[in-house]
């Protein structure tokens, strides 16, 4: 009845079932209604909760326990107007200005809540108010609106039944999303009276803010479907090229993943506070002494003096009523003490958390105003979206920094490939002769091909040489990065466009298109390509998802009654599930695989698998158990990938490059003069890593030293850090038990003009930033790194360092590498990243400054 009434959460674990267009049973649960409160305060609280926030400023406290004694006439010489006056000025200013912030949530809050969207209401759709949603509602959502609440996907106007979102406001990520609707509900398309009948129930997992996740079933028609993160859509995304689209409400209001992610708006305190209220605890202890001083002073001048005057200065009534001398003097001089508190108050600055909070303000509009902080390409000012951590930006001793999308631009581009054994994509002349340098080489020619881009450049024509001469090697390899992906064509005027949900596989898909392999349509069930004007449909039986732990995706696809796994992935975890025949190939492409990573590019391996009927069979059955489990879903899945991921055969690699943003190399050198100490956390491989290094002079030839760790077990990793931490100077904080003869991997620099590709020489480098070490870790050895035996050897060879990368390290490392700084520094970090990877790493549990 009342939408702001809370309304009890499901327990922690249990299940929800939801009835599709049925109110009375969906009540029953007291699911959370669409109503959202994004603000801290009412009218009501208002006074109480601010009060107590400011009063946990020490010195407002003290001025209110001042206040109250000045009310007591036997110990106050002076008005309480004197105390009362500048301490309601600064409650007042304060709670002027968090109002001021709250009503601007309020605003906010009721704009969101009264938003409108066509709700499916007794047989027909009906323009309802955001709030008035509740679970079990079917929506009807049109392009370019906002999603009201989390949807199950049922149908729309797509072909395949396929909607695009844009989800900014919850992941940062700005390129669309595909999701798709199971293809039973899919067939309801748009018929009111289809899916006012539409009757299914829904079991899924509890209200939770994990944004990557989501396991339920659909029972209807007395048949069971399984649904995962790719049919729901989230409150918070935005509709976009989908003319409409229809969805189930499965959480609403406080139970959607957006508010679960939120979390409670809290008082926040920097380190500016927090060592202003230790100054003031130290006053108030040189204020205590000096009262206490004084009343020593004065129960012994009375006792001994005072009391042959009370003709002049008598002691008050009560006091004379004392037994003895002693007794009044003792009064008197605890009654002084209180005096002494009051008349010594000045000593207290109360004008100083204004002045504070001025100064913040002001700082606020200085960044907004700083045109050096403008950035005219896309006509974007700095700006200041607190003002309570601005004095920490002065702060900061280290970064915290992932690579692709921060340092780099995240505009991904096909470079090089190497395919059975052989590398392409080096600079060729006309002739087909090596050249040196890209000024010579000749772009190669694709315009007989009329899905070719004008924008994509090669340099390399062998290998469109092959092509034409049917190298079956070549072809698998392209038909592989045709096949393997989750991009989403897109027809514009009779031209070609592709929505992806990583640059990287726009890059590849788009590469395969400039070759003749030009992806064109999916389906459900079937993957279309054309192959050099011919057209080609494969069956699509499934999709192996790439996530961050897996690290790969595959495809299982049918064509001539002919079943093939294509997988594409990270080097180390493809290499794990190839056949163990044809090591010299897998030598030779591991070899090219270091040459394109010292190049900066980002590599990817390519396999496939045949599978027998029989096999398929088997795994289709283990699969649809894995897929429908309501419990670890995850995790059952991902056992039954890694059955059908092995004994793959290798087809190639490609690499692709990632340019640096502008500017980065001059930014880390001033960060560098600083003396900010800065950490790139990367999932890229170590040479790749080691490569972005150097073209943002994070790494330069001056450093004395650089330390490699990259052993495969405990006492490897102990005993090389050991070995680093000796060589930096340093005592190592524990000894080892079990040390073995493990050489650390060094590698020395002289001012020599090595030629790294696209590295920034130290040639303006000064004196200043001379010297000092390096530390290189990759992700496996990392995982025995933060191990709690190890961790404070990490932290001490870390520290001593000038720059650290970690590579091929995972979200949850990069929390840990944060976390391992705060814990044991006890300093103001900075942690920025631009992708849902990088989310742990930004809201781990300290405080910190982040941008997303």
């Amino acid at each position: 009845m009342f939408p702001w009434k809370k309304k009890e959460a499901p327990k922690p674990g249990e299940k929800r079932t939801i009835k599709a267009n049925n109110h009375l049973e969906n009540a029953i649960h007291n699911y959370a209604n669409n109503y959202i409160q994004t603000s801290k305060y009412t009218l009501l609280t208002f006074l109480p909760i601010n009060l107590f926030e400011q009063f946990r400023r020490i010195a407002n406290a003290y001025f209110l326990f001042l206040l109250i004694l000045q009310l007591i006439p036997q110990i106050s010489s002076l008005t309480y107007i004197t105390t009362i006056i500048p301490l309601v000025a600064v409650l007042s200013l304060t709670a002027l200005k968090d109002a001021i912030d709250d009503i601007q949530r309020h605003r906010s809050d009721s704009q969101v809540n009264n938003r409108k969207s066509f709700v499916l209401r007794d047989g027909k759709f009906v323009e309802e108010l955001w709030h008035r949603v509740v679970v079990g509602d079917i929506i009807r959502m049109e392009n370019n609106s906002f999603v009201a609440a989390d949807l199950l996907l049922l149908s729309s106007s797509e072909p395949n039944s396929l909607c695009y979102i844009e989800t900014a406001e919850l992941d940062g990520e700005t390129n669309l999303k595909v999701k798709q609707s199971l293809p039973e509900t899919a067939e309801m398309g748009e018929d009111t009276n289809e899916l006012n009948a539409f009757d299914a129930e829904i079991t899924c997992e509890a209200p939770n803010n994990n944004l990557n996740k989501f396991e339920g079933i659909v029972k209807w028609k007395e048949e069971t479907h399984s649904i995962d993160n790719d049919k729901i859509v989230l409150r918070g995304c935005v509709l976009r090229n989908t003319q409409w689209c229809y969805g189930l409400v499965v959480f609403a209001g406080k139970d959607t993943k957006l508010m679960q992610n939120s979390g409670k708006t809290t008082f926040k305190r920097t380190n500016i506070d927090r060592l202003m209220n230790r100054l003031i605890l130290g006053i108030f202890v040189f204020l205590a002494v000096t009262c206490l001083v004084c009343t020593v002073a004065c129960g012994i001048w009375e006792m001994q003096l005072g009391n042959n005057f009370q003709a002049y200065l008598p002691w008050e009534s009560f006091v004379q009523d004392t037994d003895s001398e002693t007794s009044g003097a003792t009064v008197i001089a605890l009654l002084v003490f209180w005096s002494y508190v009051i008349v010594l108050n000045t000593v207290v600055p109360i004008s100083l958390y204004v002045s504070v909070e001025f100064i913040r303000i002001f700082q606020s509009l200085w960044i907004n105003w700083d045109a050096k902080m403008y950035y005219d390409k896309n006509d974007t000012p700095a700006k200041s979206r607190t003002t309570t951590l601005n004095e920490e930006l002065g702060q900061i001793e280290y970064i915290f920094s992932d690579k692709t999308g921060t340092l780099t631009q995240n505009i991904m581009t096909f470079n090089k490939c190497t395919i059975n054994g052989i590398a392409y994509g080096n600079p060729t002349a006309l002739d087909g002769n090596p050249v040196q340098t890209w000024d010579a080489a000749a772009r190669v020619d694709f315009s007989e091909n009329k899905w070719s881009e004008e924008t994509f450049e090669f340099y390399d024509a062998s290998l469109p040489d092959e092509i034409k001469n049917k190298n079956s090697d070549t072809h698998l390899f392209f038909r592989l990065l045709a096949l393997c992906h989750t991009v989403m064509p897109e027809y514009k005027d009779d031209k070609l466009e592709y929505q992806a949900q990583s640059p990287d596989e726009n890059a590849l898909v788009s590469a395969a298109r400039n070759f003749g392999f030009v992806f064109k349509s999916r389906t459900p069930n079937t993957v279309t390509i054309e192959v050099n004007g011919k057209e080609e449909v494969y069956e699509l039986l499934c999709i192996l998802d790439f996530n961050n732990v897996r690290k790969r995706m595959s495809v299982i696809l049918k064509k001539d009654n002919k079943i093939m796994l294509y997988c594409k992935g990270a080097d180390t975890l493809v290499y794990e599930r190839l056949e163990k025949n044809n090591q010299d190939l897998h030598a030779k492409t591991q070899q090219h695989l270091n040459e394109f990573a010292r190049d900066g590019l980002r590599t990817l391996v390519l396999a496939v698998k045949e599978i027998s009927p029989e096999l398929w069979k088997e795994w289709k059955r283990k699969y649809h158990e894995a897929s429908t489990a309501l419990e670890d879903r995850d995790d059952k899945l991902h056992q039954v990938y890694e059955e059908i991921e092995t004994d793959m055969v290798l087809v190639g690699a490609s690499a692709i490059e990632d340019k640096l943003q502008d500017g980065v190399p001059e930014c880390i050198y001033n960060l560098a003069q600083a003396g900010i100490k800065i950490w790139v956390l990367t999932g890229d491989k170590q040479e790749t890593a080691i490569n972005i290094g150097y073209s943002c002079n994070l790494l330069t030839d001056e450093m004395d030293d650089m330390h490699i760790i990259d052993g495969e077990t405990k006492e490897e990793v102990h005993q090389q850090l050991e070995e680093a931490l000796s060589k930096m100077g340093g005592t190592s904080p524990v000894t080892s038990s079990n040390k073995q003869d493990v050489p650390v991997h060094l590698v020395s620099f002289s001012s020599s003009t090595t030629n790294v590709p696209n590295g920034r020489r130290g040639d303006d480098v000064t004196e200043e930033t001379t010297g000092g070490y390096a530390l290189i870790i990759n992700g496996h050895s990392l995982i025995h790194a933060l191990s709690k035996e190890m961790e404070v050897l990490l932290l001490e060879t870390g520290c001593l360092c000038k720059a650290v990368i970690c590579c091929r390290v995972t979200p949850l490392q990069k929390a840990q590498v944060v976390e391992l700084i705060k814990d044991h520094k006890k300093t103001i970090t900075l942690a920025i990243g631009d992708g849902a990877n990088d989310v742990s790493m930004i809201k781990c549990k300290t405080s910190r400054l982040s941008s997303l």
